[in-house]
C-alpha cells in the first residue's frame, strides 16, 4: 500500500527567509522532532545530485537513510529521494508567499513500503501526519521567534 502524507503551515516570515532555513540541512535537527543528525556525502551547497546522510528516531527505532536531491528550484520547491531500506521514500518541500510577509510551506512524504511496513502503511501514514505536523510547527516556532 502506498503512503502518501501532505501537510502545511502558513509561517509569519517572507518565503526567502523560510525556504533559505529549510534547504538547509544543518538546521534539520532544529525543526524535525525525529532527525538526530544529517551529514553531508557531496560538497555543499544543496544542489541536483547532492547527497545527505540522514539519522532519525521513528516509531521507537533508528534509521539511517541519504536523501538525494531530484528537484531544486530555489524557494520554490525542494525534493529528495531515497531508495535504500524498506521504505524507500520522497520527500517534497515546496513554499508559496501568501503576502510579503507570510509563507505557506508544504511538505509531502510519499513512497512504497514493503514487507511488514507495506502492511503497516496505514498506521506509518497517520504516524507521519502527525510527526510532519509537529515538524512544521516547530519550524514556525523557531523563524517567528527570530
Amino acid at each position: 500500500m502506498r503512503v502518501d502524507v501532505v501537510t502545511e503551515t502558513v509561517i509569519g516570515r517572507p518565503l526567502a527567509e523560510v525556504a533559505d532555513y529549510a534547504i538547509d540541512p544543518g538546521n534539520a535537527p532544529d525543526w524535525y522532532t525525529n532527525i538526530v543528525r544529517v551529514e553531508w556525502e557531496t560538497p555543499p551547497p544543496v544542489v541536483v545530485g547532492s547527497r545527505l546522510a540522514f539519522v532519525a528516531r521513528f516509531l521507537g527505532r533508528t534509521l539511517a537513510y541519504t536523501y538525494e536531491i531530484v528537484e531544486l528550484r530555489p524557494r520554490e520547491l525542494l525534493v529528495m529521494r531515497t531508495a535504500q531500506g524498506p521504505f524507500p521514500m520522497e520527500t517534497t518541500y515546496t513554499w508559496v508567499a501568501e503576502g510579503a510577509d507570510s509563507t505557506r510551506m508544504t511538505l509531502r512524504n510519499r513512497g512504497e513500503p514493503s514487507g511488514f511496513a507495506g502492511v503497516a502503511a496505514p498506521a506509518l501514514s497517520l504516524a507521519m501526519r502527525r510527526a510532519n505536523t509537529k515538524d512544521l510547527a516547530a519550524l514556525r516556532a523557531v523563524l517567528e521567534s527570530r
